[in-house]
């Protein structure tokens, strides 16, 4: 098996298959569902008549080009959680990729959403990888208690990736640790596991030459100076020297491992080919790093799409070649927000940076000297979501520093609203199209009593929460407004007869679609989606 690198990988054009009744099918033996980290629903929209590969395919079958991730925070952690499970943030209690524990008996009071803080000398940034704060089942889970000869795996660039779709109990789980794929799960790996890293090695070792430029990237070729202390972006190519990790997984050929790894875990346990259905979950987390180095409108974006569009062509010929009968469901984690510079050149009003007294340490220092306070006052992890006032202050004074703030945050002209705990503690959960959702519903969505903090801060449209881009990033997500919340959700199965659904659902949508076409039951009230009809005639995948 070679590991095949994007640049070289060859584009396929979409198969004819003849129309068939979705309802009235057997159920799929193998379910492989695929979640492109920060492909944003404008991403899609912006490239679709250029796809000749993989994501070509995925539109012949049924497309929901607006998907949403509904809730408020919109981060990989929190998006990871709603695609496999049918639960919101408030319910998976994956509030964000990072929140604040104050009882924690450890100096770090930030913890990691995909890690268990009770490791002796673990850390936000060094610790073990677990499943403890995800609260609810995947639909791997629910398929391995239905039926314990079906198999659950999971293969991800990022841990909190193939934690969140891959579920308590996978029997297998890979994620990429920096400069390998490491295992975890119940199956131990034969050999796939590590050839797939011996050709990753070699491969890294090797330096990449920049990558042609296609004629419709030509275009986004241009450089553009960034603030905040970060470089100029918009006219790179991926190219990097032998040994550049972070060069490497900055470009299409993470992906193209994490597929090869896929694929190679796929073949040596022969999912799809049991009694039972198996499920095969892929994060796929280039495009977001691309997102959060050069933006999501230069010519790194427009290289990085394309190349995905073949890469998945190639897996699903390899798919096809097993000749196991399978469904894929692809989506997105959340959306994605260019850099403010480049907006602002496209005319776009209101982009821009956000001012950096909006940080919990600066708010922090102006109120402590307010109120003759000491300490940090505030914590958080940046200038929106949620704040949490030190705990070391309590009384009358803590309901002053929650005043004091709030109305600070409230006055300042890039903030669009703020939010108590106590507000969100009583506000319904939210229903209806989630784009009519107003701001205080998003954020409900995202609500944990036990997790979320003592206010939530959402800025304004285009204020980007990234104001120092000198360590590498110059762009994010993380906002309620619909261009980091707004996903497709697609679905093809071989024989499937197509049609696209314009309408909004929600990534919560997609368990209960995808366990109906097993014919697996879900009670309702222990998940917020419902399922999607996947037949375009009278007949429905729901019954």
């Amino acid at each position: 098996m070679k590991l095949r690198l994007v640049a070289a990988a060859l584009a396929l054009a979409p198969a004819a298959f003849a129309p068939a009744t979705a309802a009235d099918r057997p159920p799929p033996k193998l379910i492989v569902a695929i979640s492109v980290d920060q492909f944003s629903a404008d991403l899609f929209a912006q490239y679709r008549q250029h796809f000749t590969g993989g994501l070509r395919r995925l539109e012949d079958g049924v497309v929901f080009p607006s998907g949403y991730q509904s809730h408020n925070v919109t981060e990989t952690c929190p998006g990871h959680s709603t695609i496999l499970t049918g639960a919101r943030p408030a319910r998976t209690g994956i509030i964000a990729n990072e929140w604040f524990d104050q009882s924690l008996a450890r100096p770090d009071k930030q913890v990691y959403c995909s890690e268990d803080p009770s490791v002796p000398g673990s850390s936000s940034d060094h610790y073990t990888v677990s499943t403890q704060f995800l609260k609810v089942p995947t639909l791997g889970d629910r398929m391995k208690v239905a039926d314990p000869r079906s198999r659950s795996v999971a293969v991800a660039g990022k841990d909190r990736a193939a934690i969140m779709m891959g579920g308590y109990g996978p029997d297998q789980r890979w994620y990429w640790t920096g400069k390998s794929y490491t295992f975890g799960g119940k199956v131990a790996p034969a050999a796939a596991g590590a050839a797939v890293n011996a050709e990753v090695a070699a491969a890294l070792a090797r330096p990449m030459p920049a990558m042609p430029l296609p004629a419709v990237c030509e275009a986004r070729s241009r450089p553009v100076a960034v603030g905040g202390g970060g470089k100029p972006v918009g006219a790179g190519r991926f190219a990097r020297a032998g040994g550049d990790a972070r060069g490497f997984r900055i470009s299409p050929e993470f992906d193209a491992a994490t597929v090869a790894l896929a694929t190679a875990v796929r073949g040596e346990m022969h999912l799809g080919e049991g009694p039972a259905t198996d499920i095969l979950a892929v994060g796929l987390s280039a495009t977001d790093y691309v997102g959060h180095t050069y933006g999501t409108e230069g010519a790194e974006m427009c290289l990085q799409v394309l190349a995905l569009d073949r890469l998945l062509g190639d897996f699903f010929r390899d798919l096809d070649a097993t000749g196991v009968d399978y469904v894929v469901m692809l989506t997105a984690d959340h959306g994605g927000n260019d850099i403010p510079e480049r907006a602002a050149e496209h005319g776009i009003p209101g982009a821009a940076r956000a001012d950096p007294a909006l940080s919990p340490g600066a708010m922090g220092r102006a109120l402590a000297a307010r109120l003759h306070l000491q300490g940090p006052v505030l914590l958080g992890t940046g200038a929106i979501g949620d704040f949490y006032i030190d705990k070391a202050i309590a009384g009358p004074v803590r309901q002053r520093v929650l005043r004091e703030a709030v109305a600070a945050y409230r006055a300042h002209p890039q903030v669009a609203a703020v939010y108590t705990h106590a507000e969100l503690a009583g506000a319904p959960q939210p229903s209806g199209p989630p784009e009519t959702w107003s701001l205080l519903q998003r954020a409900r969505a995202s609500f944990d009593p036990q997790r979320s903090g003592d206010f939530v801060v959402q800025l304004k449209p285009r204020v980007t929460s990234l104001f120092d881009t000198s360590r590498g990033s110059v762009a994010t997500h993380g906002s309620p407004w619909d261009y980091d919340r707004r996903v497709p959700i697609l679905f093809w199965r071989k024989g499937m007869t197509p049609f696209e659904q314009p309408l909004s659902v929600e990534t919560v949508d997609i368990m209960p679609t995808l366990a109906a076409l097993i014919g697996l039951k879900v009670p309702a009230g222990e998940i917020d989606g419902h399922c999607l009809d996947l037949d375009a005639g009278p007949g429905s995948t729901c019954r």
